[in-house]
């Protein structure tokens, strides 16, 4: 029988103008689809003008520039009304989504959607909800006491994934792919009689027992940085742009 990361995983990833998602903005996205680890990956693309300036930390991460965006780039309001319609199409096919830090990406399109749809994600998503995997939260939970950063660089690295474009939306979503299969394989025996349904769970109770632990070392350290234990999407929040 097929474990669940042999079959179909589809992939979300954004490049963005900073790392607050209630703020910032969507400058390029990629959803990538795989109906097994040695088929061709189907890649759709977004480039986004985000009507917004793009800071120069941002293009130094990702390479887009104001001007690159604002003359190839599409407005975002149909954009991100794509962007929803594509998952919620593969969600309702009951295809797990793969989502590297999936409260950052995920999070930060309910907002953008919000702000350009007046809609949220959730009512894109309707009767199917999404099956998310997290390659972050499962590495974090399956291998714990491994001690060094998880980034995805990290991971493709400790799970021997190429990966060819850092910080280029549709080569981080296939690496996430291929670490969550690469995960997937590597613990079959705790993983193989888990649904993704099941994982998505689990992975909401994992998510939040880590942010608890970062929490705490935080605290321990004198830092008033606070982690947000919510997972795979944050709460709106009343004071959200």
């Amino acid at each position: 029988m097929t474990c669940w990361y042999e079959g179909p995983l589809v992939a979300f990833d954004t490049e963005t103008t900073g790392v607050d998602v209630e703020t910032d903005r969507i400058v390029s996205a990629a959803v990538v689809v795989q109906d097994a680890p040695s088929s061709r990956p189907r890649v759709t693309r977004w480039l986004v003008n985000p009507g917004v300036p793009v800071p120069e930390a941002a293009t130094a991460v990702h390479g887009l520039t104001q001007n690159h965006l604002e003359r190839y780039g599409r407005w975002p309001a149909p954009v991100m009304d794509e962007i929803a319609k594509e998952l919620a199409a593969h969600s309702a096919a009951d295809r797990p989504l793969v989502v590297m830090n999936a409260p950052f990406d995920l999070t930060l399109l309910d907002r953008e959607l919000r702000r350009h749809r007046a809609a949220s994600l959730s009512r894109y998503m309707g009767d199917a909800p999404l099956c998310v995997l997290d390659p972050r939260v499962l590495d974090k939970h399956l291998d714990r006491y491994r001690k060094g950063r998880r980034t995805l660089v990290d991971l493709c690295a400790q799970y021997e994934v190429e990966l060819s474009e850092a910080h280029d939306a549709a080569a981080d979503a296939l690496a996430a792919m291929a670490v969550v299969r690469a995960v997937g394989a590597r613990f079959t025996a705790r993983l193989e009689r888990l649904s993704p349904a099941e994982l998505h769970t689990l992975q909401t109770l994992w998510h939040a027992a880590q942010a608890r632990g970062l929490q705490a070392w935080f605290a321990h350290s004198g830092s008033p940085e606070v982690v947000d234990t919510s997972w795979p999407l944050r709460p709106v929040l009343r004071t959200a742009a």
